[in-house]
Order: structure tokens, then C-alpha cells, then sequence
């Protein structure tokens, strides 16, 4: 037997319903990529092509070979040099123009999300609280004020049915009818609807421009940065084979771009197996366009302002599929516990459950903690008086010296006089 909370069991489908509603209402990937300027990538990744380069050689080519090609890039005129800085840039820029084409096949924001969230299943928890912490503080205080209105009509029950059973059953009514009563006063009425003069509205919904701002701040720093979504697009076994694709065809076009004005050819295998090998180091070199992709997507606002303006029906879907996994189960879970309480309060009330006389308790207590308070403290009585005793005969020891000594010295006066 064992256990594990709701959240956590059910994360895969939880986490599943909350990217369908992220991507169908509050996020397009193609037109957030969009955003990037092709330039900027490119000025920003030109320094580390060098060095991936190098990295390159130094696995392709044979150990005595290796420092050659950047000899050779140092002995070349400027002039020569610009050509090939300016074939950099070109294949970074247009390499950044097919990603933001091809984006939907290169990336998939779904496994991206899913699998940070079985990777550490304690993130979607961590969301599910700072979005819905009020609720859930809701749904605990709730069962006070709840099962104590329903108490009062399980009272009244008792006053005509005189069954012991009365109170197991009405325990199990009570906790099952609290349990859902607060869940059904989170989520509901969806839209406001005004009786008499009160306008009543689910608790989760009334806050939905507090969670809005909650839920796009977690979802942009912790879930969709800019270092999740590259190790998506270089490591997701659904997206990768496109990627290589993409990259490879543009690599090898800058490779013999350079070698053709070098009056080099090299291989069309040693060219694939450069590309694999560019391929398993990008990820060491990507690290440079991190803080410029989060400032220019800019997801947290992004995604605030589409879910504030989302109507009361498409928002109350951002926690309320989270409840609907095992709403079920919170609702039984009330009614085992409540049953269980009122089979107490049966025994209690039949004489098959006695409590103790916690008076004859608490005096047997304080007598005991009485005898061990005593005992100790002549356990630490007992070496201070020895200490006590030993510095007395000690005082009169050098008491009785210092008497010897003033009557020798007495003496020897009266003999020198």
C-alpha cells in the first residue's frame, strides 16, 4: 500500500489540459519566434561559431591537423577575412529564418512543458498553489462553517431518529455535502449572476486578473524560458530529426562557402559528419541568446494580457481541470472522513468507545514529573555539596600552613632577639 497526492499522480494529463488552453487561447508560438530579429541572433551567435568550429576540427580531423585551418585563417588577408565574416553572418541569419518558418515542427511546446513537469513533479504542485492557494484555503476553512450549519440539521435528525447509526451516516452526509459544496462555490456560477441585491460569482473566478498575473509570471520564468525551450528544440526525440534537417543544410552551405575560396573540397562525408558533430556542441553555445529571447518574447506580459481578457467560461478552465482529475476522490475523501468522525462519536455515545478521566490522567502525570524533577535535582545536589565539602577541607588545610608558618616565623624573631 501507498500514497501519493492527487497533483503529482496525475501530472501528465493535468499538465496536458493546461498547455492545450495556453497554446489554443493564450500563446502562438509561431508569432512569438516571430518577434526575433534575424540580425541580432546572428551578431549575437557569429563569436561562437569560431569556437565551435574549432571544437569540430579537433574531432574530425586528425590530431596533427588540427591547429591548420586556424593557422590558415590567421595568415589571410583582411579582405578575405571580412568575406568569411560576412558568410557567418549569412548563414546565421538565414539559419534563424528557416527556424522561425519551420518552428512548428521544430519545436513542440507540449513535450517541452510535460516533460519539465514528470521531470520534477513538485513544479505543477508549485503552480497549481500560487494560482489557486486561496481556494485551497477555501476548501480547508470551509468544512468549519459547513459542517457546522449541516451539524445543526444532523442535530435535529437525532431528535427524531434515535439510531446510534444516525451519526456515522449523518457524519458521512455531512463531510460528502461539504466537500462539495466548496468546490462548487469556487468554480460556480461561471459568469456573474446578480439575486436580489447580491451578485454571486465562483471565488476563483472573482480573481481573475490576480491570477493572471500569478500564473504568467511562474509560466515565463520557471516553465517557457529561453534555456527550456532551446533544450526542447536540441534534445526532443519528436522535433530533433527536423532540426538537424534544417541545420545541417545550412551548415554545409557555409562550410562550402568557405572551403570553395579557400581552394579546398572537402568530402560530402566528412561535411555530414562535421554537422553532426556542430550539432551535439550547440547546446554549449547557445547559452548567448538566453537573456535576449526573454526580453524580446517577453511571455510574462504576453500572456497576462491574453488571460485577463479572457471571458469568465475560457478562465475558469485554467484550474478548474486540475479539480476535475479526481474531483471525485476529494469528494469521497470528505465522506470517509465524515463517517469515519461520526462512527466515533457513535462509540462514544453507545459506550463501546471510553474516554479516559483525564483528571486521575493529569495527576498521575504531574506525580510522576514530580519523582523525576526530584530525583534529578539530588542527582545535581548530590556533586555540588562534595565539591563544597572538598574546598572546606582544603580552606583548612592552607589555613593550618599559614598558622605553621606565622608561629616558625614568630620563632625565628624570638630567637634572632
Amino acid at each position: 500500500l501507498g500514497w501519493q497526492g492527487i497533483v503529482p499522480c496525475k501530472t501528465r494529463p493535468m499538465s496536458e489540459a493546461m498547455v492545450n488552453m495556453v497554446t489554443e487561447q493564450l500563446l502562438s508560438v509561431k508569432e512569438a519566434f516571430a518577434l526575433l530579429e534575424p540580425r541580432k541572433v546572428a551578431s549575437l551567435l557569429a563569436p561562437e561559431v569560431p569556437k565551435l568550429g574549432e571544437e569540430v576540427a579537433g574531432d574530425v580531423l586528425p590530431k596533427a591537423l588540427v591547429g591548420v585551418p586556424r593557422a590558415v585563417f590567421v595568415g589571410l588577408p583582411s579582405a578575405s577575412k571580412d568575406v568569411i565574416s560576412h558568410f557567418n553572418h549569412r548563414f546565421l541569419h538565414d539559419f534563424t529564418v528557416a527556424v522561425q518558418t519551420n518552428i512548428d515542427s521544430l519545436f513542440n511546446i507540449k513535450n517541452c512543458v510535460v516533460d519539465q513537469m514528470l521531470l520534477d513533479r513538485t513544479l505543477l504542485g508549485q503552480l497549481f498553489r500560487k494560482c489557486g492557494q486561496k481556494e485551497l484555503d477555501f476548501l480547508t476553512n470551509s468544512g468549519l462553517w459547513f459542517g457546522f450549519l449541516l451539524g445543526l440539521i444532523q442535530m435535529v435528525v437525532a431528535l427524531f431518529w434515535d439510531n446510534p447509526w444516525s451519526l456515522s451516516i449523518g457524519g458521512g452526509i455531512v463531510g460528502l455535502a461539504t466537500n462539495w459544496l466548496a468546490l462548487k462555490w469556487i468554480f460556480e456560477p461561471v459568469n456573474p449572476t446578480k439575486i436580489g441585491p447580491f451578485v454571486l460569482q465562483g471565488q476563483f473566478l472573482r480573481r481573475q486578473k490576480e491570477v493572471a498575473k500569478e500564473f504568467s509570471a511562474f509560466f515565463a520564468n520557471n516553465v517557457l524560458t529561453s534555456e527550456k525551450v532551446w533544450h526542447s528544440i536540441l534534445t526532443d526525440p519528436e522535433t530533433t530529426p527536423a532540426f538537424h534537417e534544417v541545420f545541417t543544410e545550412h551548415f554545409q552551405n557555409f562550410v562550402k562557402k568557405v572551403t570553395t575560396g579557400l581552394a579546398v573540397t572537402p568530402e560530402p562525408e566528412v561535411l555530414a559528419l562535421a554537422a553532426q558533430k556542430a550539432i551535439t556542441k550547440l547546446p554549449d553555445h547557445v547559452h548567448v541568446l538566453h537573456s535576449y529571447v526573454d526580453k524580446t518574447l517577453n511571455l510574462q506580459e504576453t500572456l497576462r494580457i491574453k488571460m485577463e481578457l479572457m471571458t469568465s467560461a475560457q478562465f475558469e478552465r485554467v484550474l478548474h481541470p486540475i479539480f476535475e482529475e479526481d474531483e471525485l476522490t476529494l469528494i469521497l475523501a470528505g465522506a470517509a472522513l465524515g463517517f469515519a468522525a461520526g462512527l466515533v462519536q457513535q462509540g462514544l455515545e453507545t459506550g463501546k468507545i471510553k474516554l479516559p478521566n483525564f483528571i486521575t490522567v493529569f495527576k498521575k502525570l504531574f506525580s510522576l514529573v514530580k519523582q523525576r524533577g526530584s530525583a534529578l535535582y539530588r542527582r545535581i545536589r548530590r556533586p555540588k555539596r562534595a565539591v563544597s565539602a572538598n574546598r572546606a577541607s582544603t580552606d583548612d588545610k592552607n589555613m593550618s600552613n599559614s598558622s605553621s608558618s606565622e608561629t616558625a616565623e614568630n620563632t625565628d624573631e624570638d630567637h634572632k632577639e
